[in-house]
C-alpha cells in the first residue's frame, strides 16, 4: 500500500500531525515501537484509577489557540504542578523558589537568596564545570545540590552524579518569587478520565 507520510511515532506530535494530514486527504501509516499511542503522556487503568505509565506528563501551554485545538479531544482538568521534595524528614517546594530558599536557609527577600547561591558557587570554585554534580553546584549551589539534585539525579540515571555529563542538567529551573507552579503557561492541565480520546 502507499501512503503520503510515514510518521514514526505516536506521541502528541506524531498523532496531531497524523490527524491533520488525514484530514486533508493524505494517506498516513503510524508506527512506534511501543504498544500503544499518546508516547509519554499515556496512561493504563489500575484498579479503576488512571496512571500515568511514565510519570505525570501535563500538556501546558501560553497559546490559545494550541488549548482550544486540544481541547476538541479532551476535556482537561485545571492542574497546577506544584512538586515537593523530601530530604530526610524535611519538605521543600519544586522548582526551587523562594518558599524553597526559606525553608533551607531562612531568606526572605531574593537578593539574600541570590547572595547565599553566589557565596556557595564562589566557594566551589569551578569555572568549567566537567560533569553533572559540578554544573549543578554552578547553579545551585552546594546545600541544594546536596539536598534536592544529587539523590534524585543518580537514582534516576543509575549513576553517581560526577559520572554523568553537565548537559543534562543545564536546564534547571531556579525562580527568585514566592510560586510554587513548575510552568509559567497560562493554560495546564490533564485530561480528564487520564487519556485524550482516539484521534
Amino acid at each position: 500500500m502507499q501512503y503520503d507520510y510515514l510518521i514514526v511515532g505516536a506521541g502528541l506530535f506524531g498523532s496531531v500531525f497524523a490527524y491533520e494530514a488525514k484530514r486533508v486527504g493524505k494517506k498516513v501509516l503510524v508506527i512506534d515501537k511501543r504498544s500503544h499511542v499518546g508516547g509519554n503522556a499515556y496512561t493504563e487503568e489500575m484498579e479503576g484509577i488512571q496512571v500515568h505509565r511514565y510519570g505525570a506528563h501535563i500538556f501546558h501551554t501560553s497559546d490559545e489557540r494550541v488549548w482550544n485545538y486540544m481541547n476538541r479531544f479532551a476535556v482537561f482538568n485545571r492542574y497546577t504542578n506544584s512538586p515537593v521534595a523530601r530530604y530526610r524528614d524535611e519538605l521543600y517546594n519544586l522548582p526551587f523558589n523562594m518558599n524553597t530558599f526559606h525553608a533551607i536557609w531562612g531568606v526572605k527577600t531574593p537578593r539574600e537568596a541570590k547572595e547565599r547561591i553566589q557565596e556557595q558557587i564562589r566557594e566551589a570554585g569551578i569555572t568549567v564545570p566537567s560533569n553533572l554534580e559540578e554544573q549543578a553546584i554552578s547553579l545551585v549551589g552546594r546545600d541544594i545540590y546536596e539536598k534536592l539534585v544529587k539523590g534524585y539525579t543518580e537514582k534516576q540515571w543509575g549513576k553517581r552524579a560526577s559520572e554523568l555529563p553537565a548537559f543534562i542538567i543545564k536546564r534547571l529551573p531556579v525562580r527568585f518569587v514566592y510560586d510554587n507552579n513548575y510552568f509559567n503557561d497560562r493554560y495546564q492541565g490533564i485530561p480528564v478520565g487520564g487519556a485524550i480520546r482516539k484521534l
